[in-house]
């Protein structure tokens, strides 16, 4: 093993183990943190046996395993920018129409008082 692989697998082992003691935690645990348990595992093995990424890459037709890592991490963070893009919508939205029913709360009251007046 390289010095590079023992660094590699030291830091997936790290997140690894942090995932897993925060999903103990909490009473109830997330489909996230295992998702991202499972995503620290996976680093460990392919640090500990690249030619796996370099077998899988041949049989999608791509020249090397750094490319195939490389290629499905543009789709994950795509797909992740996606998702920011998405709930922020959704966020301003929210605020939207909760400014509006601000609004209309406050004409009303402000009515209702020059009324009494």
């Amino acid at each position: 093993m390289t010095t590079f692989q023992i660094v590699l697998v030291s830091v997936f082992g790290a997140l690894f183990f942090a995932s897993l003691v925060g999903s103990a935690r909490r009473l109830r645990v997330s489909k996230e943190r295992y998702g991202w348990s499972i995503l620290w595992g996976i680093g460990m093995i392919l640090a500990v046996k690249p030619d796996i990424t370099t077998d899988a890459a041949n049989v999608l037709g791509i020249g090397r395993g750094a490319d195939l890592v490389f290629y499905c991490g543009i789709v994950v963070m795509l797909v992740g920018f996606l998702m920011v893009y998405a709930r922020m919508r959704r966020l301003r939205r929210d605020v939207t129409l909760l400014v509006r029913h601000i609004a209309v709360l406050e004409a009303e009251l402000g009515t209702q008082n020059k009324e009494r007046a």
